[in-house]
């Protein structure tokens, strides 16, 4: 067998092992790595985030390279140890979060089909960072799918891409980057400076990943619809990736997304995007659907790219 589609047998079987112990285990319970990452980040930022603008950007550089690096030369030495085709499963078990955010979003859905809105408003604020206290049925169902299809491409495509470039490290260093600008990515006068690296580095990791979710979402629904909105609407949303990305997913969905919302007690006037529909409670349920069709096509995408490199080196040869 050509070296080219072997290595790609290879990947795709550590990632469909990866995923089965996903679905089998879901999150670690206890001693999850990215938990305690985050709590490493947040005594970094409390510890170097103070002084003047330069000062400020400076120690954010730096606290990043010390919580992103040694970790990821960890995951390298285990990845290259004899039982590297095992830590590349496990490390990418632990990095990506499909059923967790499936679960986060089932309870949502449960509570709207219990008319229990207070309940449903608790699961929602637990995926968004909006405040979720005066949204009704449509307000936490609209929120919830956002958060889906987002957190799909950070948590679950992003990591399967740079595993495929990288291996385990290349997931693991994509993780721990696109944590960090989640924690330190805001533009407030407490982050703005110190989380600058973080938010640049996660759009420059994320710029292709994005795209291919944006495809594999259009391919995976309403194809049309969601190139339209991608093309159209994108450029409205402020995140230059999570822009295609959720446009993409809404439009894939035929549904509109997006609207006025709040943040830290203000009120932002988000613009709407995506289908023409409304969504409705079961709309969460398609929206996990579309995200593992998403996934089966990259997979397939992983495949073909191999065949097509094994097919184009047998020639040269």
């Amino acid at each position: 067998m050509d070296f080219p589609l072997a290595f790609m047998l290879t990947l795709l079987t550590k990632i469909l092992l990866a995923l089965a112990l996903d679905q089998w285990l879901g999150e670690p319970r206890r001693w999850h790595p990215l938990v305690g990452f985050g709590r490493l980040a947040q005594k970094l930022e409390k510890s170097l985030n103070r002084g003047g603008e330069w000062q400020r950007f400076c120690t954010g550089t730096l606290a990043w390279v010390l919580a992103v690096l040694p970790l990821t030369a960890l995951a390298t030495a285990l990845a290259l140890s004899p039982a590297g085709f095992f830590w590349d499963v496990v490390l990418l078990y632990l990095v990506i979060g499909r059923k967790s955010l499936f679960q986060h979003s089932r309870r949502v859905w449960h509570a709207l089909q219990q008319q229990d809105l207070e309940s449903a408003r608790h699961h929602t604020g637990m995926m968004v960072s909006r405040e979720t206290e005066n949204l009704d049925a449509t307000g936490c169902t609209r929120a919830t799918i956002e958060s889906v299809l987002e957190n799909a491409n950070d948590g679950i495509i992003g990591a399967l891409f740079w595993f495929a470039l990288l291996g385990a490290p290349g997931a693991v260093f994509f993780r721990l980057a696109n944590t960090l600008d989640a924690m330190w990515g805001y533009r407030n006068e407490r982050f703005l400076l110190f989380g600058r690296a973080a938010a640049r580095i996660d759009d420059v990791l994320n710029f292709i990943p994005a795209r291919l979710c944006a495809l594999a979402y259009a391919g995976a629904g309403h194809a049309a619809l969601a190139i339209q909105a991608w093309k159209t609407q994108a450029r409205l949303l402020k995140s230059p990736n999570g822009g295609p990305v959720m446009c993409a997913g809404a439009g894939a969905l035929d549904l509109q997304l997006g609207g006025p919302a709040i943040y830290h007690g203000t009120l932002m006037d988000k613009p709407f995007f995506g289908g023409h529909h409304a969504p409705q409670m079961q709309d969460i349920l398609r929206a996990n659907r579309l995200v593992d069709r998403a996934i089966l096509i990259l997979l397939l995408f992983f495949f073909l790219t191999g065949a097509l490199i094994a097919g184009i080196v047998s020639i040269a040869a």
